[in-house]
């Protein structure tokens, strides 16, 4: 074999699917394809230049010196082991990646993080499928053989790497064009786990304000489907984030990582609407189901009950092979009718309750006081509607975190509504998510918070909200390793959305992941450029790796100005610059001393000004400002821990260990 090259390389990394599976079922057959396997796979990179440095298992690890002959070799090999007459019982695909850097040459064999990428790179692709990262792509993309293409697939957060990969797919006409999503560490696919992304409905009715019916009627079917074991769905942040674009449903589809879509219209003219549902399964480009409905508006819930069905039904046959027979159906219908619990009855409450739903989500002042109406009036009609009650007490909620309402009385509300919504249904998650925030962040009763999001996991485990305010708490209790696990997971079912990544971020920062916070955070930042907390969360997060003027670059940029004067002052005195630091905290306690009580003891506390620091401590305490539930694992208040107070707030705070 000549010597192997050293410097810049590209490795190709290969891997059997289902090779387990085939030693456990089909020994005999195996055994005979794998030398078969080994054979074409060696022929391939010789003739390409490559050497091939090992076997492994069922994998070939080669290197070669240029990236193009490294994919004309990967090339060459599926196409080769496409033509290969395989027995029926030992039937041969290989994932395969590419990916080019230097690694370490000892011994012949090569070592480094080079070599990690690629394999887990090769680790979410699928059989018949190769996969380049975005370093091969750039050395090979202007020389490629003919009939190739490279499709681009987006970015990919991969298995213990903090640094994101874009990905690129290789594409000849000999081979399979259509893969299921990536399975990535982000958002795992699984064959036996059916995966579907609910799109907001088009509204075609004349009367733009039945806008919000449109999307609610898609928000509320991907609330029930979400409700439904076994059945990933994607979240409503990510899922809505393309409406009013012409995205193609491939596209919408890989970046939300499902294999199926559903997709509709909605024409309501007075009473009447008709509802138009299709189900798109996107590997094959085919409609599983599709149907149109002409109702009253009075028969709307039995609308959604009859798409919902078809919908997993039709998922369980497609994608798990199960047969529609009776007991099936009844199946699906008990446990549809488990996940639809908590709704109304009366159709004009309902529309009430949507219309709530579309101003409270935008999170203004005058929208939160709008949909708090909304749902009032929702209410008023139907009493014992408990999915009213619960999105009343997280209208209220927001509200008084805000401040745009006093926190006593605002929580207070929070807290009726949500036991009011458990009193008309105690199996409803929505309504302990409710109860779990105002326990945490007002009431700082860790423990009744604790149980109210394990009660809502239990009930609702694909829900990304209930993921993402578990995963606070889990941080606050100091659980930090769960609290990284929940907020992943979180971000699995709601990719696109700003605030996900931005949890995520603060939950590593918090775990002293500082390579995976800064990358989250920074891909928050890609979703909302504007977003409030992001880039004061960047600086936190440079500051505690030490890179001190991108801290600072970071904090400038901040868009809620108490974050942004208090990043200032904390970076201004890690850089020495004593006047500039007292300038911006005195403007923080000018400005927003009513609200920023916690911020200013932070500053004070990075200082080393402990008694300041702990006057305004207590000064939140008194104001029960909700950044207090972060204080075990923030790092700004390291210079307290040593003091005897420490113990002392911490016991004051529920939070000793």
């Amino acid at each position: 074999m000549p010597p192997l090259p050293s410097g810049t390389v590209t490795f190709h990394y290969t891997d059997i699917e289902g090779s387990t599976r085939l030693w456990e079922t089909q020994r005999e057959a195996k055994t005979p394809a794998l030398g078969r396997h080994d054979a074409l796979l060696r022929q391939c990179s010789e003739a390409h230049g490559g050497n091939v440095v090992k076997t492994l298992g069922d994998g070939v690890h080669a290197v070669f010196v240029t990236a193009s002959n490294a994919l004309r070799a990967a090339l060459a090999a599926q196409q080769a082991l496409r033509a290969e007459a395989w027995s029926k019982h030992a039937q041969i695909r290989v994932r395969m990646a590419l990916h080019t850097g230097t690694a370490e040459l000892r011994e012949g064999d090569y070592y480094g993080p080079t070599l990690n990428r690629a394999a887990r790179l090769m680790a979410i692709g699928h059989g018949g499928q190769t996969l380049l990262s975005a370093a091969t792509y750039d050395l090979c993309s202007d020389q490629l053989p003919p009939g190739v293409s490279l499709k681009p697939l987006g970015e990919y957060s991969l298995k213990d790497l903090a640094r994101p990969e874009t990905v690129f797919q290789l594409c000849h006409l000999d081979l399979p064009q259509a893969f299921p999503p990536l399975k990535t560490l982000l958002a795992p696919m699984d064959a036996d786990t059916p995966s579907i992304a609910v799109l907001p409905f088009v509204n075609m009715s004349r009367e733009e304000e039945n806008e919000y019916f449109a999307d609610g009627l898609a928000e509320e079917l991907l609330n029930v489907l979400s409700r439904i074991r076994g059945l990933r769905v994607a979240s409503r942040t990510s899922a809505f984030s393309f409406k009013g674009t012409k995205v193609d449903i491939p596209t919408v589809a890989q970046k939300l990582n499902v294999a199926t879509v559903l997709e509709g219209s909605v024409r309501k003219a007075g009473k009447r609407v008709r509802i138009t549902a299709q189900l798109v399964e996107v590997a094959t480009d085919s409609h599983l189901w599709s149907r149109t409905y002409d109702r009253d508006l009075n028969d709307i819930f039995a609308v959604q009950d009859d798409i919902a069905r078809s919908v997993v039904q039709e998922l369980q046959a497609a994608l798990l092979g199960e047969k529609p027979d009776a007991p099936a159906s009844a199946a699906v219908k008990a446990e549809l009718q488990a996940a639809a619990k908590g709704r109304g009855a009366n159709a004009k409450a309902y529309a009430l309750y949507l219309q709530g739903r579309f101003v409270a989500d935008r999170i203004t002042r005058d929208d939160l006081a709008k949909g708090i109406q909304y749902f009032r009036e929702a209410l008023e009609l139907d009493p014992g509607y408990a999915l009213a009650w619960a999105e009343l007490s997280r209208a209220h909620l927001n509200e008084a975190g805000y401040s745009w309402a006093p926190l006593e009385s605002g929580f207070g509300k929070a807290r009726m509504a949500a036991e009011r919504a458990l009193e008309l249904e105690p199996d409803l998650a929505e309504a302990y998510v409710a109860l779990g925030l105002v326990q945490m962040n007002y009431d700082w009763d860790w423990q009744r918070a604790d149980a109210s999001f394990r009660r809502a996991l239990s009930l609702a485990p694909g829900n990304a909200e209930v993921l993402r305010g578990a995963a606070v708490l889990a941080g606050t209790l100091g659980r930090n390793d769960e609290a990284v696990a929940l907020a992943r997971r979180a971000v699995a079912l709601d990719p696109l959305s700003m605030s996900a990544h931005r949890s995520l971020g603060a939950r590593c920062l918090g775990a002293g992941l500082l390579d995976e916070a800064e990358a989250v955070v920074k891909k928050a930042i890609e979703f909302s450029p504007q977003g409030g907390l992001l880039h004061a969360w960047l600086g936190r997060v440079h500051l505690a790796q030490g890179r001190i003027e991108e801290a600072r670059e970071a904090f400038e940029k901040e868009v809620i100005e108490y974050y942004y004067l208090q990043g200032l002052a904390v970076v201004a005195y890690a850089q020495g610059r004593q006047a500039e630091s007292d300038n911006a905290l005195r403007q923080l306690i000018d400005k927003h001393a009513q609200e920023s009580a916690y911020q200013v003891a932070e500053v004070y506390a990075y200082r080393g000004e402990t008694d300041l620091a702990f006057a305004w401590l207590e000064r939140a305490y008194a104001q029960r400002d909700p950044g207090l539930s972060s204080i075990r694992s923030n790092a700004l208040l390291r210079n307290l821990h040593g003091d005897p107070r420490w113990r002392a707030f911490l016991e004051k705070m529920r939070l000793a260990e």
